[in-house]
């Protein structure tokens, strides 16, 4: 099990390439009303590198919840996007809660550390500041994806 991943190649709808890239284009970053709601966030690079460490090291039958322990707001990572574009905050528009929005997520990665030696080697404003600076340097990835039709979450009924 992981907590929420960012970094490279990520698909645009998701919050931290959706911010990322709409401060890019200086559109506005759509924040949920309740601003204060938290999730713990691991680069990505972090995650496969715990995949790695499991399947080599881990015990079979086992499961190891894989964190860093990073915790921000969804106006957290707003403000370190802006702040790492160099685009204002008058691009933060506040937007209804999604129904059933869960006020934070965390994982107790205790067991991974202690029974593998784990742990994520990116900080998170350094994760951020690459996968900002990536997003910027590769918008032929990214931009034919944002315009396509997004995921819709009821679309299975």
């Amino acid at each position: 099990n992981c907590s929420n991943n960012y970094g490279p190649y990520q698909f645009p709808e998701k919050v931290i390439p959706l911010f990322t890239t709409n401060a890019l284009d200086d559109k506005s970053l759509p924040l949920y009303a309740s601003t204060d709601h938290k999730r713990e966030w691991l680069h990505v690079l972090d995650h496969c590198s715990a995949i790695d460490l499991v399947l080599r090291d881990g015990r079979p039958g086992e499961t190891y919840n894989v964190g860093s322990g990073i915790e921000a707001t969804i106006e957290d990572i707003a403000n370190l996007v802006l702040d790492l574009t160099g685009k204002p905050e008058s691009l933060k528009t506040i937007v209804p809660d999604r129904p059933g929005h869960d006020r934070r997520y965390l994982l107790d990665a205790t067991k991974i550390a202690s029974e593998l030696g784990w742990k994520p080697e990116h900080g998170w404003r350094d994760g951020l500041s690459e996968t900002v600076a990536w997003y910027a340097a590769n918008r032929e990835w990214w931009e034919p994806l944002r315009d396509r039709a997004p995921v819709v979450e009821t679309a299975w009924k």
